[in-house]
């Protein structure tokens, strides 16, 4: 049987085919994906807002000669390991495996393995208990990343409107964390100010 898993760094190539050998029968490949390769693009919005919210993914520019990397070994293997990073991304980029290469993994068994560590113990014991994709963890970055888009695409433009000459921008993470500031600094600013005296000695 010949299997192939898919890292995300081809830092991590080395090792994990190393310590995969030495337990998996038959020939084991492994290649990087080198992170996402689909994304919503720049230039639009590309969230259908009347229909859920659903992201309108396409392939990263940049990601063309990868995938057409991927698409061949994934035809030759008989099983694919998902072996992205053990994060919320990590997991998001399995999930688009499995939809960029839909064709290609149709009848071949996919599944995904979570390496904690690059030790031979650790590469060994995750690819003994492969799992299914964690979908609500999938979810929550696709949802992370709608809401960056949305963000990003119809506060943005207000701002610019509203502070001219500013090059500003509307994030989700940065609005939140600007609106705390705001706060703490107006509650300082109710405070009265105590009186203060400044000493000074000559010698």
């Amino acid at each position: 049987m010949h299997t192939l898993i898919i890292v995300e760094s081809p830092n991590k190539a080395r090792a994990v085919a190393q310590y995969a050998r030495e337990i998996l029968p038959g020939p084991v490949t492994v290649r990087a994906c080198l992170g996402h390769l689909r994304d919503l693009l720049e230039g639009a919005l590309h969230v259908d807002v009347q229909n859920g919210f659903k992201p309108d993914y396409a392939l990263l520019p940049n990601r063309i000669k990868t995938v057409a990397t991927l698409r061949a070994v994934i035809r030759q293997a008989d099983q694919v390991l998902l072996a992205t990073d053990p994060d919320r991304e990590g997991e998001a980029i399995a999930w688009h495996v499995t939809q960029i290469f839909q064709a290609e993994l149709s009848g071949k068994a996919v599944k995904r393995v979570s390496f904690h560590s690059l030790t031979r113990q650790g590469v060994q014991n995750a690819l003994q208990h492969p799992r299914a994709l964690n979908m609500p963890l999938i979810q929550a970055a696709v949802a992370r990343r709608v809401m960056d888009r949305l963000f990003g695409y119809v506060l943005s433009p207000i701002l610019w409107r509203g502070v001219k000459g500013r090059d500003l921008s509307a994030g989700r993470v940065q609005t939140a964390a600007l609106r705390l500031l705001v706060e703490f600094e107006t509650v300082g600013e109710s405070f009265p100010q105590p009186e203060t005296w400044t000493v000074e000695v000559e010698l």
